[in-house]
């Protein structure tokens, strides 16, 4: 059963076998407790893409992804992410972009936590967040 939405800093940490992503990323991708948004797929290939091994990472990727579900956009995933983003707006200051606001929809509709170094997730209100200092990612 899916429990974890998995955001960028932390899938593109495990795909740099990076330590601590790798430790957290195991056990879940074991148990087929991991899963993502299709947008960070398209967030980590951004990044990738000023990579001279893009090509080699990007194959990468996918393998990973053959482990880790991507949810694709719904039209429930869409009005959820309405809901969230007039809410945060009516609360004034603290909008997160668009693309991690929807990504904080996913999690919603499926009933996940998100994985993430981004402490703009713990603004969406009623998001499970499980925080993951950025420094540690960056440990090999």
């Amino acid at each position: 059963m899916k429990r974890y939405l998995i955001d960028p800093p932390i899938l593109t940490a495990g795909l740099f076998q990076r330590r601590v992503a790798v430790e957290l990323l195991t056990p879940l991708i074991t148990n087929h407790e991991a899963a993502t948004s299709v947008l960070v797929y398209g967030e980590i290939v951004e990044y990738l893409q000023g990579k001279p091994d893009f090509a080699q990472r990007q194959q990468e990727l996918r393998e990973l992804l053959l482990e880790i579900k991507p949810y694709f956009v719904t039209y429930r995933i869409m009005e959820r992410y309405a809901q969230i983003h007039r809410e945060m707006r009516r609360r004034g200051p603290g909008i997160i972009g668009d693309v991690d606001t929807l990504i904080a929809a996913t999690a919603l509709e499926r009933g996940l936590t998100v994985i993430t170094a981004d402490a703009d997730f713990q603004r969406v209100p009623n998001l499970k967040v499980q925080l993951i200092p950025r420094t540690s990612l960056s440990q090999v």
